[in-house]
């Protein structure tokens, strides 16, 4: 039996979805009570990173159950879903984008690729970066000049520059660090809060991968990493080196 996500304003058989059906499927499914408590998480508040953004209340596996229907949605309809005001809509529009992108041929994977990068105004929080940069951002700069992503890491946005570093986690799990690690320099002296976070988690990664080399960075840097960067960066790592390195004396960063 389908579950009442899934049967719920399904798509017509024979008929082609459009992204005025997906969105009105999403939209039947609202949950005003849940959205109210995740506007709250995702910040957005006057003055916050997510300010103005509207929520459905509907959480990312029921996002994910409903993609299933529509993995064939054109690139065009689905640009159309991101330009929607609703922070789901725009959520199963970058699940489809990651979900694409891998079964694509090349042709089409340039173009998903260049959609995804006109429209990071679009892909503005940090679950809708994290669930879709690595696999189309990453998984198609991996043969390419990496050049895209350290210009982002520079961009004004916010949101352009968590793009960024978390596109390398693609890079990391085939065992290729440095293009994080030039990054994570370059993001050092981040003001905000979420490339902290972000940069630590890809050091994470990457020492999970080779703990010499992030402890190689952190020889470098730890002194300059602000504390959210650093700690998230040493969840991994022994007792003993998570305590030495957040005992290091706090320095003006190097270009060491």
């Amino acid at each position: 039996m389908a579950s009442p996500t899934s049967a719920q304003a399904s798509p017509t058989p024979g008929k082609a979805p459009s992204a005025t059906a997906v969105e009105r499927r999403l939209r039947a499914l609202a949950n005003p009570a849940r959205a109210a408590f995740v506007a709250r998480y995702f910040k957005n508040g006057p003055g916050e990173y997510g300010e103005g953004d509207r929520f459905l209340g509907l959480s990312l596996p029921q996002i994910r159950e409903i993609t299933r229907d529509y993995r064939t949605l054109p690139t065009a309809q689905i640009e159309a879903l991101l330009k929607s005001p609703w922070h789901e809509v725009r959520l199963l529009a970058l699940v489809l984008l990651a979900y694409q992108y891998p079964r694509a041929d090349e042709r089409a994977r340039d173009a998903i690729y260049r959609l995804y990068l006109r429209n990071t105004d679009r892909i503005n929080n940090w679950d809708l970066v994290d669930v879709s940069a690595p696999a189309v951002v990453g998984a198609h700069l991996m043969e390419r000049s990496r050049a895209p992503l350290h210009r982002l890491a520079k961009s004004k946005s916010l949101w352009e520059r968590r793009i960024a570093i978390v596109s390398s986690h693609y890079f990391i799990a085939h065992g290729h660090f440095a293009d994080t690690l030039r990054m994570a320099e370059v993001l050092l002296d981040d003001k905000e809060d979420l490339i902290h976070k972000a940069v630590g988690w890809m050091l994470r990664e990457v020492g999970k991968r080779d703990e010499d080399t992030l402890v190689g960075f952190l020889e470098r840097h730890a002194g300059a990493m602000p504390r959210t960067m650093l700690r998230y960066s040493l969840e991994r790592l022994s007792p003993a080196l998570r305590k030495h390195y957040m005992a290091v004396p706090r320095r003006a960063r190097t270009n060491a």
